[in-house]
């Protein structure tokens, strides 16, 4: 019961946070450096987000992060934090956004390798879906294809499970390879690529 309690206030103290950020945004991000630092509020000052739900933006692929504002945006992709955020940048904004947290170092998140058994778990379900053949050996994807090493296991996490489900729709294809790979194998791979 206390456990729920907690939960229940952090998430209202969240809220109201996030609920002030959100009203100041659009009327104090004019320029590029006040957008970055909206995005900063949540995804961190020095690339490690707030919470471990939330995914490395910073050393991300500029690309990748680009379409993703993009989709915010268009409502391809939904997020009730993201799209009021967005609404208000143009195009060139989002470009903008994009190249300078694709600057930045990628931040250690500190986060254990995988056992061994998981290891070799992952690599068997990668083989099997192809991973590589987009996010590269060391997954750390190109262009508009993600890093993955290193980001977040519980985003990872999350972001697979999206797309199985298809509640995350701007990328029908990664839907149909997270539906043809068991659960198990997804939770495996997700905490190998958080480790590497």
């Amino acid at each position: 019961m206390r456990s729920m309690v907690s939960d229940l206030i952090l998430m209202i103290s969240r809220g109201i946070i996030l609920g002030a950020l959100l009203s100041a945004a659009p009327a104090l991000a004019q320029s590029i450096a006040e957008k970055v630092e909206v995005c900063a509020g949540c995804h961190g000052q020095d690339g490690k987000p707030i919470d471990t739900a939330l995914p490395i933006i910073w050393g991300q692929q500029a690309g990748y992060i680009y379409i993703q504002l993009r989709d915010f945006k268009r409502g391809d992709r939904k997020n009730e934090i993201m799209q009021p955020i967005v609404s208000s940048f143009e195009k060139d904004d989002m470009l903008a956004i994009a190249e300078y947290f694709a600057q930045k170092p990628w931040p250690n998140l500190g986060q254990p390798r995988s056992p061994k058994d998981v290891a070799q778990r992952a690599l068997g379900a990668e083989h099997s879906v192809g991973c590589t053949g987009c996010h590269l050996e060391q997954f750390q994807g190109a262009g508009t294809t993600p890093r993955l090493a290193g980001q977040s296991q519980e985003y990872l996490a999350k972001t697979i499970a999206d797309f199985r489900t298809r509640a995350r729709g701007n990328n029908p294809g990664m839907s149909d390879l997270m539906r043809a790979t068991s659960p198990d194998d997804l939770a495996a791979l997700a905490e190998y690529l958080a480790g590497l």
